[in-house]
Order: C-alpha cells, then structure tokens, then sequence
C-alpha cells in the first residue's frame, strides 16, 4: 500500500518515496539575469560587427565608371573615378565584357590622389580578346 499524505491533490499521481529521487521545487525566475546576459550578449556582437567591418569593408574607396569609349575589337578605354582616403592609392580591378556578357578582358591598375585630394579621376585601356561591349569597375581597395 503506498503512502498518501493530506498535502496531496486527489486524483495526483502517487510515487514511491526514494524510488524517483527527490522532485524539484519550482525554482525563482531571475529575468534581470536573463536581461544582462542578453545585453552582453548583443555589446559583444556589435564589437565584433564593427571591427570585421573595419577590417574587411572598404567605405573609403569607391569607384563610379563615367563613360567607357574607344571600343574596338582588340579593347575598350574605360574613364572612371575613384573615391579614396585624403592623398591615398587604390588599386582597381577593370574588365570588359562583350555582348553576351563573357569576360573578354580584364587589367588591374593603380591610381594615386594628389596631396590634400580625395578623388581620382583617370581613364585606362583594358585590352581584350574579342570585342567588348561594356567596360566597368569590379572594385577598388588599399593599394600594396
């Protein structure tokens, strides 16, 4: 026969003492604790956010391609601009494209801004293997 104590619901499941181990009280939630975990949580992902941004994004070097002219069969000359940190050096990557969209050439050039400047504005021939179409710039970053 097992033990029945007056504390019990009626109806509630009954277990042998000792056979279970010993039932949990309900425990204290603590949402301050769960607040402060989550707060230090989200400090730590912003810092990494912001130092893998600084170490892998390029804000201060842009390029807008202005026009791209001279297309022939054997090249097409690429006038472009180039947004850099004041009186630095960007290293560009230019390619052209023909009408179907293959890469048919592609050269990889330097541009420096004058002391005091920020923006480059310079053109450059990409030589090609069949006649391009389009010229662009696919990026520009930290020369050297």
């Amino acid at each position: 026969m097992s033990e029945t104590h007056a504390t019990i619901a009626p109806g509630a499941p009954v277990f042998p003492p000792g056979r279970y181990g010993r039932r949990r009280e309900p425990g204290r939630r603590r949402p301050l604790l769960l607040v402060l975990v989550g707060a230090l949580l989200l400090a730590l992902l912003g810092l990494l956010s912001v130092k893998l941004y600084g170490q892998y994004g390029d804000p201060d070097y842009r390029a807008e391609v202005i026009t791209y002219t001279g297309i022939t069969d054997s090249r097409v000359v690429v006038e472009f601009r180039v947004t850099v940190p004041e009186g630095g050096s960007a290293t560009c990557l230019l390619r052209a494209r023909s009408h179907d969209g293959a890469e048919v050439g592609h050269v990889e050039t330097t541009v420096t801004a004058p002391p005091g400047e920020r923006h480059v504005r310079t053109r450059q021939e990409v030589p090609t293997t069949a006649r391009p179409f389009i010229g662009e710039v696919l990026r520009c970053r930290a020369a050297g």
